[in-house]
């Protein structure tokens, strides 16, 4: 059973309790100074919007979006492709750029950024990092976008925060949770 939901409200409420996690999970973390601003299951997807605490998802600058597609069978890399075109059409000028595809703990994972030099909705530009795992259960997304130009720095420590976001398995010993997660 997948505990993300779960996982984020015990970072959020600051705890040091362990979950009991069951099955394939995905490990992601609440990022400091960010606050849960959308939650929502529908049908075979999950998502999770998380903005700075002094921001909301309907105003944001930054967001952090963690997407859960129960049962969907693809790879990273197929799905990658699709967003690319998908971006393609909806900004001109749009733009993605490969950063790695690895195997990890046994998963295909592919990370990419994806950049629209003027978004006509919000008449700035977006620049989105993105990392896909295609689990054994389910396939996950954690994004982490821009409505301006991040400096290095930011670029740094966002890249670092996806390279942390893994699956993991308590049914596989190859793809253990992390102690205390079990």
């Amino acid at each position: 059973m997948h505990r993300l939901f779960a996982a984020i409200l015990v970072v959020v409420a600051s705890t040091t309790l362990a979950i009991a996690f069951e099955g394939e999970n995905l490990l992601v973390s609440l990022p400091d100074g960010y606050k849960v601003g959308f939650q929502k299951r529908q049908g075979n997807m999950q998502i999770t919007e998380m903005v700075p605490k002094a921001e909301s998802v309907e105003g944001w600058s930054e967001m952090v979006t963690v997407q859960v597609f129960h049962g969907l069978k693809t790879t990273p890399e197929q799905f990658r492709d699709r967003i690319a075109a998908a971006w393609s059409k909806a900004c001109a000028g749009a733009d993605s750029a490969p950063i790695m595809s690895a195997v990890e703990a046994g998963y295909p994972v592919t990370m990419w950024v994806s950049s629209c030099p003027l978004n006509k909705a919000t008449g700035k530009p977006e620049l989105t990092f993105m990392k896909a795992i295609a689990g054994k259960d389910s396939f996950y997304v954690v994004q982490k976008a821009f409505k301006f130009a991040p400096s290095k720095e930011q670029t740094a420590t966002w890249t670092q925060f996806l390279n942390k976001v893994a699956v993991c398995d308590t049914r596989a010993a190859e793809r253990a949770c992390p102690p205390g997660m079990k």
